[in-house]
Protein backbone atom coordinates (compact mmCIF):
# COMPACT_ATOMS: atom_id res chain seq x y z
CA UNK A 1 0.00 0.00 0.00
CA UNK A 2 1.29 3.19 -1.13
CA UNK A 3 2.16 5.92 1.71
CA UNK A 4 0.70 9.14 2.28
CA UNK A 5 4.13 11.03 1.65
CA UNK A 6 4.89 9.03 -1.46
CA UNK A 7 0.97 10.50 -2.60
CA UNK A 8 1.80 14.16 -1.31
CA UNK A 9 5.82 13.84 -3.07
CA UNK A 10 3.50 13.01 -6.29
CA UNK A 11 1.60 15.73 -6.13
CA UNK A 12 3.51 18.61 -5.56
CA UNK A 13 6.21 17.09 -8.08
CA UNK A 14 3.15 17.46 -10.60
CA UNK A 15 2.19 20.82 -9.32
CA UNK A 16 5.41 21.98 -9.96
CA UNK A 17 5.14 21.03 -13.65
CA UNK A 18 1.29 22.52 -13.71
CA UNK A 19 2.76 25.92 -11.87
CA UNK A 20 5.68 25.72 -15.05
CA UNK A 21 2.86 25.95 -17.88
CA UNK A 22 0.47 28.37 -15.35
CA UNK A 23 -1.77 26.33 -14.96
CA UNK A 24 -2.26 26.61 -11.02
CA UNK A 25 -3.27 29.70 -11.40
CA UNK A 26 -6.95 28.92 -12.24
CA UNK A 27 -6.98 26.61 -9.05
CA UNK A 28 -5.69 29.85 -6.91
CA UNK A 29 -8.26 32.22 -8.34
CA UNK A 30 -11.46 30.21 -8.21
CA UNK A 31 -13.47 30.69 -4.97
CA UNK A 32 -14.52 27.68 -4.97
CA UNK A 33 -11.37 25.93 -4.34
CA UNK A 34 -10.96 24.30 -0.96
CA UNK A 35 -8.56 26.24 1.13
CA UNK A 36 -6.16 23.29 1.52
CA UNK A 37 -6.04 22.66 -2.09
CA UNK A 38 -5.00 26.59 -2.56
CA UNK A 39 -2.02 26.04 -0.01
CA UNK A 40 -0.91 23.28 -1.75
CA UNK A 41 -0.96 25.02 -5.10
CA UNK A 42 1.01 27.80 -3.26
CA UNK A 43 3.72 25.32 -2.02
CA UNK A 44 3.89 23.55 -5.94
CA UNK A 45 4.83 27.06 -7.41
CA UNK A 46 7.03 28.37 -4.85
CA UNK A 47 10.48 29.40 -6.86
CA UNK A 48 8.53 28.98 -10.35
CA UNK A 49 8.09 31.15 -13.19
CA UNK A 50 4.74 31.08 -14.60
CA UNK A 51 3.93 31.92 -17.95
CA UNK A 52 1.33 34.56 -18.29
CA UNK A 53 -0.77 32.46 -20.59
CA UNK A 54 -1.58 28.59 -19.17
CA UNK A 55 -0.60 25.66 -21.40
CA UNK A 56 -3.02 23.16 -19.78
CA UNK A 57 -2.30 20.16 -22.38
CA UNK A 58 1.43 20.83 -22.12
CA UNK A 59 1.64 20.28 -18.49
CA UNK A 60 -0.44 17.35 -18.32
CA UNK A 61 1.60 16.14 -21.81
CA UNK A 62 4.83 16.70 -19.65
CA UNK A 63 3.58 14.86 -16.66
CA UNK A 64 3.31 11.56 -18.69
CA UNK A 65 0.70 8.79 -20.24
CA UNK A 66 -1.89 8.70 -17.18
CA UNK A 67 -1.98 12.54 -17.39
CA UNK A 68 -3.15 12.47 -20.71
CA UNK A 69 -5.51 10.25 -20.32
CA UNK A 70 -7.04 12.59 -17.73
CA UNK A 71 -6.36 15.37 -19.31
CA UNK A 72 -8.20 14.41 -21.96
CA UNK A 73 -11.33 13.36 -19.43
CA UNK A 74 -10.84 16.55 -17.69
CA UNK A 75 -11.68 18.65 -21.39
CA UNK A 76 -15.56 17.34 -20.94
CA UNK A 77 -15.34 18.66 -16.75
CA UNK A 78 -15.53 23.01 -17.67
CA UNK A 79 -17.43 22.74 -14.12
CA UNK A 80 -14.34 20.92 -12.87
CA UNK A 81 -11.54 22.90 -14.15
CA UNK A 82 -12.99 25.67 -15.72
CA UNK A 83 -13.84 26.81 -19.12
CA UNK A 84 -10.63 28.13 -20.30
CA UNK A 85 -8.85 24.95 -18.73
CA UNK A 86 -11.38 22.86 -20.73
CA UNK A 87 -11.26 24.47 -23.90
CA UNK A 88 -7.41 24.01 -23.62
CA UNK A 89 -7.39 20.34 -23.07
CA UNK A 90 -9.39 19.63 -25.88
CA UNK A 91 -6.61 20.08 -27.99
CA UNK A 92 -4.59 17.67 -25.96
CA UNK A 93 -3.18 15.19 -28.16
CA UNK A 94 -2.44 11.51 -27.49
CA UNK A 95 1.11 11.07 -28.84
CA UNK A 96 4.43 10.19 -27.40
CA UNK A 97 7.97 9.51 -28.80
CA UNK A 98 7.58 5.48 -29.87
CA UNK A 99 9.41 2.88 -28.01
CA UNK A 100 12.04 1.11 -30.10
CA UNK A 101 11.09 -1.31 -32.71
CA UNK A 102 13.41 -4.22 -30.79
CA UNK A 103 11.41 -3.83 -27.40
CA UNK A 104 8.11 -4.09 -29.41
CA UNK A 105 9.48 -7.29 -30.98
CA UNK A 106 10.11 -8.86 -27.68
CA UNK A 107 7.17 -7.29 -26.31
CA UNK A 108 5.00 -8.83 -29.31
CA UNK A 109 7.31 -12.63 -29.09
CA UNK A 110 6.79 -13.10 -25.18
CA UNK A 111 3.12 -12.48 -25.19
CA UNK A 112 2.45 -15.04 -27.54
CA UNK A 113 5.34 -17.24 -26.41
CA UNK A 114 6.75 -18.04 -29.26
CA UNK A 115 8.62 -15.71 -31.91
CA UNK A 116 7.74 -12.99 -34.30
CA UNK A 117 8.04 -15.02 -37.72
CA UNK A 118 5.70 -18.05 -37.04
CA UNK A 119 3.04 -14.81 -36.23
CA UNK A 120 3.49 -12.24 -38.94
CA UNK A 121 5.78 -12.23 -42.53
CA UNK A 122 6.86 -8.65 -42.36
CA UNK A 123 6.51 -6.05 -39.53
CA UNK A 124 7.55 -2.31 -40.42
CA UNK A 125 9.62 -1.18 -37.45
CA UNK A 126 8.40 2.10 -38.18
CA UNK A 127 4.81 2.82 -36.23
CA UNK A 128 2.37 4.51 -38.07
CA UNK A 129 1.01 5.93 -34.47
CA UNK A 130 2.38 6.08 -31.45
CA UNK A 131 0.35 6.72 -27.83
CA UNK A 132 0.29 7.06 -24.39
CA UNK A 133 -1.03 3.55 -23.87
CA UNK A 134 -0.05 1.72 -26.97
CA UNK A 135 1.56 2.10 -30.52
CA UNK A 136 0.70 0.76 -34.05
CA UNK A 137 2.79 -0.94 -36.88
CA UNK A 138 1.98 -1.76 -40.18
CA UNK A 139 2.18 -5.78 -41.22
CA UNK A 140 1.54 -8.73 -43.07
CA UNK A 141 0.55 -12.06 -41.52
CA UNK A 142 2.18 -15.34 -42.52
CA UNK A 143 -1.07 -15.91 -44.90
CA UNK A 144 -0.52 -12.62 -46.51
CA UNK A 145 -2.95 -10.16 -45.05
CA UNK A 146 -2.51 -6.15 -44.60
CA UNK A 147 -2.68 -5.89 -41.20
CA UNK A 148 -2.46 -3.06 -37.70
CA UNK A 149 -0.57 -4.38 -35.05
CA UNK A 150 -0.97 -2.68 -31.99
CA UNK A 151 1.01 -3.68 -28.72
CA UNK A 152 0.90 -2.06 -25.34
CA UNK A 153 4.03 -0.10 -24.21
CA UNK A 154 6.07 -1.90 -21.78
CA UNK A 155 5.73 -1.57 -18.23
CA UNK A 156 2.78 1.00 -19.25
CA UNK A 157 0.25 -0.99 -16.79
CA UNK A 158 2.68 -0.70 -13.84
CA UNK A 159 2.83 2.86 -14.50
CA UNK A 160 -0.61 3.48 -15.04
CA UNK A 161 -2.00 1.48 -11.83
CA UNK A 162 0.86 3.81 -9.67
CA UNK A 163 -0.59 7.46 -10.92
CA UNK A 164 -4.10 5.93 -10.69
CA UNK A 165 -3.40 5.15 -6.82
CA UNK A 166 -2.66 8.87 -6.17
CA UNK A 167 -5.82 10.16 -8.53
CA UNK A 168 -7.61 8.06 -5.85
CA UNK A 169 -5.67 9.27 -2.65
CA UNK A 170 -6.33 12.97 -4.05
CA UNK A 171 -9.79 12.74 -5.29
CA UNK A 172 -10.70 10.72 -1.67
CA UNK A 173 -9.40 14.11 0.06
CA UNK A 174 -10.83 16.63 -1.90
CA UNK A 175 -14.31 15.14 -1.45
CA UNK A 176 -14.09 14.99 2.02
CA UNK A 177 -13.26 18.57 2.35
CA UNK A 178 -17.31 19.11 1.55
CA UNK A 179 -18.87 21.82 -0.09
CA UNK A 180 -18.69 22.13 -3.82
CA UNK A 181 -16.03 19.33 -3.85
CA UNK A 182 -18.35 17.15 -2.54
CA UNK A 183 -21.13 18.19 -5.31
CA UNK A 184 -18.79 17.40 -7.94
CA UNK A 185 -17.84 13.67 -6.84
CA UNK A 186 -14.64 13.54 -7.95
CA UNK A 187 -14.08 10.09 -6.54
CA UNK A 188 -16.07 8.71 -8.97
CA UNK A 189 -14.99 10.70 -11.73
CA UNK A 190 -11.47 9.10 -10.88
CA UNK A 191 -13.42 5.77 -10.45
CA UNK A 192 -14.66 5.96 -13.92
CA UNK A 193 -11.79 7.13 -15.43
CA UNK A 194 -9.55 3.84 -13.95
CA UNK A 195 -12.60 1.65 -15.42
CA UNK A 196 -11.71 3.07 -19.13
CA UNK A 197 -8.01 3.41 -18.73
CA UNK A 198 -7.99 -0.04 -17.75
CA UNK A 199 -10.45 -1.61 -20.12
CA UNK A 200 -7.81 0.04 -22.51
CA UNK A 201 -4.98 -1.69 -20.99
CA UNK A 202 -6.46 -5.24 -22.01
CA UNK A 203 -6.03 -4.54 -25.63
CA UNK A 204 -8.87 -8.36 -26.12
CA UNK A 205 -11.32 -6.11 -24.39
CA UNK A 206 -10.68 -3.54 -27.54
CA UNK A 207 -11.31 -6.02 -29.69
CA UNK A 208 -14.22 -7.86 -27.93
CA UNK A 209 -14.85 -3.75 -28.30
CA UNK A 210 -14.87 -3.45 -32.06
CA UNK A 211 -16.71 -7.06 -32.76
CA UNK A 212 -19.63 -5.65 -30.80
CA UNK A 213 -19.94 -2.44 -32.39
CA UNK A 214 -19.59 -4.07 -35.58
CA UNK A 215 -22.76 -6.03 -34.67
CA UNK A 216 -24.51 -2.86 -33.41
CA UNK A 217 -23.61 -1.08 -36.93
CA UNK A 218 -24.68 -3.87 -39.35
CA UNK A 219 -26.80 -2.81 -41.79
CA UNK A 220 -25.89 0.92 -41.10
CA UNK A 221 -24.94 2.23 -44.73
CA UNK A 222 -21.05 3.68 -45.66
CA UNK A 223 -19.95 2.95 -42.06
CA UNK A 224 -17.72 0.12 -41.17
CA UNK A 225 -15.63 -1.16 -38.60
CA UNK A 226 -12.35 -3.21 -39.34
CA UNK A 227 -12.04 -7.52 -38.26
CA UNK A 228 -9.96 -8.77 -35.85
CA UNK A 229 -8.06 -11.22 -36.19
CA UNK A 230 -8.10 -13.63 -32.84
CA UNK A 231 -5.34 -15.73 -33.84
CA UNK A 232 -3.20 -12.96 -33.73
CA UNK A 233 -4.36 -11.15 -30.60
CA UNK A 234 -4.22 -11.64 -26.71
CA UNK A 235 -4.37 -8.86 -23.97
CA UNK A 236 -0.96 -7.10 -25.01
CA UNK A 237 -1.41 -7.42 -28.62
CA UNK A 238 -4.35 -6.84 -31.16
CA UNK A 239 -4.19 -7.67 -35.01
CA UNK A 240 -6.39 -5.86 -36.81
CA UNK A 241 -7.64 -5.37 -40.78
CA UNK A 242 -5.76 -2.72 -42.55
CA UNK A 243 -7.66 -0.09 -43.55
CA UNK A 244 -6.20 2.19 -46.54
CA UNK A 245 -8.24 6.04 -46.81
CA UNK A 246 -8.46 9.47 -45.88
CA UNK A 247 -7.99 10.80 -42.57
CA UNK A 248 -11.56 12.35 -41.57
CA UNK A 249 -9.37 15.69 -40.73
CA UNK A 250 -7.48 16.12 -43.98
CA UNK A 251 -10.44 18.12 -45.41
CA UNK A 252 -8.97 19.59 -48.49
CA UNK A 253 -8.09 15.99 -49.71
CA UNK A 254 -11.21 15.11 -49.42
CA UNK A 255 -12.33 17.41 -50.99
CA UNK A 256 -10.21 16.54 -53.95
CA UNK A 257 -11.16 13.25 -53.93
CA UNK A 258 -14.70 14.42 -54.39
CA UNK A 259 -16.23 13.75 -51.15
CA UNK A 260 -19.51 15.41 -50.17
CA UNK A 261 -18.45 16.71 -47.12
CA UNK A 262 -21.59 18.11 -45.64
CA UNK A 263 -23.35 14.31 -46.59
CA UNK A 264 -20.40 13.34 -44.53
CA UNK A 265 -20.87 14.95 -41.56
CA UNK A 266 -24.30 13.92 -41.68
CA UNK A 267 -23.59 10.54 -41.89
CA UNK A 268 -20.99 10.77 -38.90
CA UNK A 269 -23.67 12.10 -36.38
CA UNK A 270 -26.47 9.91 -37.61
CA UNK A 271 -24.10 6.93 -37.28
CA UNK A 272 -23.25 8.36 -33.21
CA UNK A 273 -27.01 8.60 -32.61
CA UNK A 274 -27.24 4.88 -33.92
CA UNK A 275 -24.79 3.99 -31.47
CA UNK A 276 -25.42 6.49 -28.37
CA UNK A 277 -29.39 5.90 -28.50
CA UNK A 278 -30.13 2.66 -30.52
CA UNK A 279 -27.22 0.67 -29.02
CA UNK A 280 -26.72 2.08 -26.20
CA UNK A 281 -22.98 0.98 -27.23
CA UNK A 282 -20.92 3.81 -28.78
CA UNK A 283 -17.34 4.77 -29.87
CA UNK A 284 -16.13 7.44 -27.09
CA UNK A 285 -13.01 8.24 -28.55
CA UNK A 286 -13.68 9.31 -32.09
CA UNK A 287 -11.37 11.99 -33.00
CA UNK A 288 -10.34 12.83 -36.29
CA UNK A 289 -7.45 10.52 -35.88
CA UNK A 290 -9.62 7.46 -35.78
CA UNK A 291 -11.23 8.25 -38.49
CA UNK A 292 -10.72 7.72 -41.81
CA UNK A 293 -12.92 7.81 -45.42
CA UNK A 294 -12.34 5.38 -48.03
CA UNK A 295 -13.01 5.76 -51.72
CA UNK A 296 -16.73 4.89 -51.59
CA UNK A 297 -17.37 7.30 -49.17
CA UNK A 298 -17.18 5.06 -46.17
CA UNK A 299 -16.22 5.76 -43.25
CA UNK A 300 -14.02 3.53 -41.10
CA UNK A 301 -13.32 3.74 -37.27
CA UNK A 302 -10.77 2.67 -35.53
CA UNK A 303 -9.47 2.78 -32.08
CA UNK A 304 -11.78 1.02 -29.82
CA UNK A 305 -10.14 1.59 -26.00
CA UNK A 306 -12.32 3.60 -24.89
CA UNK A 307 -15.97 2.88 -25.29
CA UNK A 308 -19.61 3.86 -23.73
CA UNK A 309 -22.29 2.17 -22.31
CA UNK A 310 -25.67 3.32 -21.36
CA UNK A 311 -28.57 1.69 -20.23
CA UNK A 312 -32.15 1.44 -21.90
CA UNK A 313 -33.59 3.78 -18.97
CA UNK A 314 -31.02 6.59 -19.52
CA UNK A 315 -31.54 6.12 -23.22
CA UNK A 316 -34.67 7.23 -23.10
CA UNK A 317 -34.44 10.01 -21.13
CA UNK A 318 -31.73 10.94 -23.25
CA UNK A 319 -33.24 10.76 -26.24
CA UNK A 320 -36.55 12.43 -24.75
CA UNK A 321 -34.31 15.45 -23.21
CA UNK A 322 -32.64 16.08 -27.06
CA UNK A 323 -36.37 15.69 -28.54
CA UNK A 324 -37.62 18.07 -25.80
CA UNK A 325 -34.88 20.83 -26.61
CA UNK A 326 -34.97 20.30 -30.59
CA UNK A 327 -39.17 21.06 -30.10
CA UNK A 328 -38.83 23.73 -27.03
CA UNK A 329 -40.52 20.88 -25.09
CA UNK A 330 -38.80 22.38 -21.70
CA UNK A 331 -41.02 21.48 -19.05
CA UNK A 332 -40.77 17.64 -20.40
CA UNK A 333 -36.97 18.41 -20.07
CA UNK A 334 -37.41 19.27 -16.86
CA UNK A 335 -39.58 16.79 -15.81
CA UNK A 336 -37.17 13.96 -17.06
CA UNK A 337 -34.52 15.35 -14.95
CA UNK A 338 -36.93 15.12 -11.52
CA UNK A 339 -37.89 11.50 -12.87
CA UNK A 340 -33.82 10.65 -13.13
CA UNK A 341 -33.42 11.94 -10.01
CA UNK A 342 -30.90 14.56 -11.23
CA UNK A 343 -31.91 17.64 -9.94
CA UNK A 344 -33.24 16.90 -5.89
CA UNK A 345 -36.66 16.96 -5.76
CA UNK A 346 -37.24 19.95 -3.31
CA UNK A 347 -36.31 22.17 -6.24
CA UNK A 348 -38.97 23.64 -8.68
CA UNK A 349 -39.71 21.75 -11.78
CA UNK A 350 -41.19 25.29 -13.35
CA UNK A 351 -38.15 27.24 -12.32
CA UNK A 352 -35.18 24.30 -13.73
CA UNK A 353 -38.17 24.58 -17.20
CA UNK A 354 -37.19 28.16 -16.86
CA UNK A 355 -33.33 27.87 -16.95
CA UNK A 356 -33.08 25.18 -19.50
CA UNK A 357 -34.90 27.67 -21.61
CA UNK A 358 -32.77 30.45 -21.52
CA UNK A 359 -30.34 27.64 -22.43
CA UNK A 360 -31.56 25.83 -25.30
CA UNK A 361 -33.79 28.99 -26.93
CA UNK A 362 -30.45 30.98 -28.19
CA UNK A 363 -29.71 27.94 -30.08
CA UNK A 364 -32.99 26.86 -31.96
CA UNK A 365 -32.60 27.00 -35.61
CA UNK A 366 -28.84 28.70 -35.83
CA UNK A 367 -26.10 26.30 -37.45
CA UNK A 368 -23.30 24.96 -35.55
CA UNK A 369 -21.07 27.88 -36.53
CA UNK A 370 -22.47 29.99 -34.37
CA UNK A 371 -23.83 28.14 -31.47
CA UNK A 372 -22.81 24.56 -30.19
CA UNK A 373 -23.53 21.37 -28.64
CA UNK A 374 -20.03 22.27 -26.40
CA UNK A 375 -22.06 25.60 -25.36
CA UNK A 376 -25.08 24.17 -24.53
CA UNK A 377 -23.04 21.67 -22.06
CA UNK A 378 -21.35 25.19 -21.20
CA UNK A 379 -24.83 26.45 -20.09
CA UNK A 380 -26.08 23.60 -18.61
CA UNK A 381 -23.29 23.11 -16.44
CA UNK A 382 -23.77 26.69 -15.39
CA UNK A 383 -27.16 26.02 -14.17
CA UNK A 384 -26.45 22.85 -12.31
CA UNK A 385 -24.75 24.59 -9.03
CA UNK A 386 -28.16 26.55 -9.02
CA UNK A 387 -30.19 23.55 -8.81
CA UNK A 388 -27.73 21.42 -6.80
CA UNK A 389 -27.29 18.56 -9.60
CA UNK A 390 -24.55 16.02 -8.90
CA UNK A 391 -22.07 14.98 -11.56
CA UNK A 392 -23.86 12.34 -13.32
CA UNK A 393 -20.16 10.37 -14.05
CA UNK A 394 -21.94 7.49 -16.67
CA UNK A 395 -22.89 10.50 -19.08
CA UNK A 396 -19.38 12.28 -19.00
CA UNK A 397 -17.91 10.20 -22.00
CA UNK A 398 -21.33 10.86 -23.70
CA UNK A 399 -20.67 14.24 -23.39
CA UNK A 400 -17.18 14.30 -24.37
CA UNK A 401 -18.22 12.36 -27.54
CA UNK A 402 -20.68 14.83 -28.26
CA UNK A 403 -18.45 17.32 -28.48
CA UNK A 404 -15.97 15.35 -30.33
CA UNK A 405 -18.62 14.47 -33.04
CA UNK A 406 -19.71 18.59 -33.17
CA UNK A 407 -16.57 19.48 -34.33
CA UNK A 408 -15.41 17.20 -36.84
CA UNK A 409 -19.01 17.72 -38.66
CA UNK A 410 -18.49 21.29 -38.20
CA UNK A 411 -14.89 21.11 -39.64
CA UNK A 412 -16.77 18.92 -42.90
CA UNK A 413 -19.16 21.64 -42.87
CA UNK A 414 -19.71 24.77 -41.37
CA UNK A 415 -22.91 25.13 -41.44
CA UNK A 416 -24.13 21.99 -40.45
CA UNK A 417 -27.17 22.71 -37.54
CA UNK A 418 -27.03 19.66 -35.24
CA UNK A 419 -30.22 20.19 -34.33
CA UNK A 420 -32.01 19.85 -37.76
CA UNK A 421 -30.09 16.61 -38.42
CA UNK A 422 -30.48 14.62 -35.02
CA UNK A 423 -34.41 16.02 -35.10
CA UNK A 424 -35.91 13.03 -37.67
CA UNK A 425 -33.47 10.19 -36.02
CA UNK A 426 -34.63 11.25 -32.20
CA UNK A 427 -38.29 11.23 -33.15
CA UNK A 428 -38.43 8.20 -35.10
CA UNK A 429 -36.69 6.38 -32.17
CA UNK A 430 -39.23 8.35 -29.32
CA UNK A 431 -41.98 7.09 -31.41
CA UNK A 432 -41.03 3.11 -31.98
CA UNK A 433 -39.80 3.08 -28.26
CA UNK A 434 -41.72 5.41 -26.64
CA UNK A 435 -45.41 5.22 -28.55
CA UNK A 436 -48.12 3.45 -27.12
CA UNK A 437 -47.16 0.35 -29.07
CA UNK A 438 -44.15 0.31 -27.56
CA UNK A 439 -45.09 1.22 -24.10
CA UNK A 440 -47.84 -1.52 -23.91
CA UNK A 441 -45.19 -4.33 -25.96
CA UNK A 442 -42.89 -3.46 -22.85
CA UNK A 443 -45.27 -4.17 -20.22
CA UNK A 444 -46.72 -7.63 -21.78
CA UNK A 445 -42.54 -8.39 -21.68
CA UNK A 446 -42.44 -7.38 -18.45
CA UNK A 447 -45.40 -9.00 -16.86
CA UNK A 448 -44.81 -12.19 -18.76
CA UNK A 449 -41.11 -12.53 -17.54
CA UNK A 450 -42.76 -11.67 -13.60
CA UNK A 451 -45.07 -14.47 -13.86
CA UNK A 452 -42.55 -16.91 -14.79
CA UNK A 453 -40.13 -15.94 -11.47
CA UNK A 454 -42.74 -16.39 -9.50
CA UNK A 455 -42.37 -20.27 -9.27
CA UNK A 456 -38.52 -19.88 -8.64
CA UNK A 457 -39.40 -16.51 -6.25
CA UNK A 458 -41.88 -19.41 -4.21
CA UNK A 459 -39.30 -21.92 -3.83
CA UNK A 460 -36.73 -20.02 -2.79
CA UNK A 461 -39.00 -18.75 0.25
CA UNK A 462 -39.92 -22.39 0.87
CA UNK A 463 -36.10 -22.94 1.15
CA UNK A 464 -35.46 -19.65 3.46
CA UNK A 465 -38.60 -20.53 5.76
CA UNK A 466 -39.10 -24.79 5.73
CA UNK A 467 -42.19 -26.48 6.86
CA UNK A 468 -42.06 -26.43 10.86
CA UNK A 469 -43.13 -30.17 10.70
CA UNK A 470 -44.44 -31.73 14.11
CA UNK A 471 -41.67 -30.52 16.58
CA UNK A 472 -42.04 -27.11 18.32
CA UNK A 473 -39.90 -24.19 18.02
CA UNK A 474 -36.93 -24.65 19.95
CA UNK A 475 -35.91 -21.61 22.36
CA UNK A 476 -32.75 -19.99 21.83
CA UNK A 477 -30.08 -21.28 23.77
CA UNK A 478 -27.25 -19.39 25.43
CA UNK A 479 -23.69 -18.46 24.02
CA UNK A 480 -21.42 -20.63 25.50
CA UNK A 481 -17.44 -20.62 24.91
CA UNK A 482 -15.65 -22.98 24.52
CA UNK A 483 -12.57 -24.44 26.11
CA UNK A 484 -10.04 -24.02 22.92
CA UNK A 485 -11.20 -20.52 22.18
CA UNK A 486 -10.68 -19.74 25.77
CA UNK A 487 -7.05 -21.12 25.93
CA UNK A 488 -6.65 -18.83 22.68
CA UNK A 489 -8.32 -15.67 24.09
CA UNK A 490 -6.07 -16.48 27.29
CA UNK A 491 -2.79 -16.75 24.93
CA UNK A 492 -3.34 -13.30 23.68
CA UNK A 493 -3.90 -11.55 26.65
CA UNK A 494 -1.32 -12.75 29.10
CA UNK A 495 1.37 -11.05 27.59
CA UNK A 496 -0.47 -7.80 28.36
CA UNK A 497 -0.92 -8.79 32.07
CA UNK A 498 2.71 -9.84 32.24
CA UNK A 499 3.92 -6.20 30.70
CA UNK A 500 1.04 -4.19 32.88
CA UNK A 501 3.36 -6.24 36.42
CA UNK A 502 6.66 -5.26 35.44
CA UNK A 503 5.52 -1.79 34.48
CA UNK A 504 3.87 -1.71 37.60
CA UNK A 505 6.65 -3.26 40.02
CA UNK A 506 9.00 -0.66 38.10
CA UNK A 507 6.69 2.69 39.23
CA UNK A 508 7.17 1.04 42.57
CA UNK A 509 10.85 0.37 42.95
CA UNK A 510 12.18 3.96 41.19
CA UNK A 511 9.40 5.59 43.89
CA UNK A 512 10.94 3.96 46.54
CA UNK A 513 14.43 4.87 45.52
CA UNK A 514 13.06 8.37 44.84
CA UNK A 515 12.18 8.66 48.66
CA UNK A 516 8.60 8.62 47.64
CA UNK A 517 7.19 6.36 49.48
CA UNK A 518 8.43 4.53 52.75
Amino acid sequence: MTQPATHIFRLLKWGRTLARHGALRGIENDPNTPDPVKRLARVARFGTFQPAQPDYAGAFREIGPAAIKLGQSLATRPDLVGEDAARNLLSLQDSLPPVAYPEIERAIAASFGQPVDTLFAEIDPVPVGAASIAQVHRAVTTDGRQVAVKVLRPGIRERFARDIATYEWAAAHLEALGGEAQRLRPRLTIANFKRWTNRELDLRREAASASELAEAMRGVERYCIPSIDWDRTNGRVMTIEWIDGIKISEREALVAAGHDLPELARRLVLAFLRQAISAGFFHADMHQGNLFVQADGTIVAIDFGIMGRIDRQARQWLAEILYGLTTGNYRRVAEIHFEAQYVPSYHSVDEFATALRAVGEPMRGKPVSELSVGQMLDGLFAITRDFDMQTQPHLLLLQKTMVMVEGIATQLDPEINMWDVSAPFVRSWVRDELGPEAALANRLREDTETLLRIPALIRRLEEKFPPRGGAPEPPPLPRIELMWQRRKRTRRTWPGYLLAALAGGGAVAAAALLGWIG
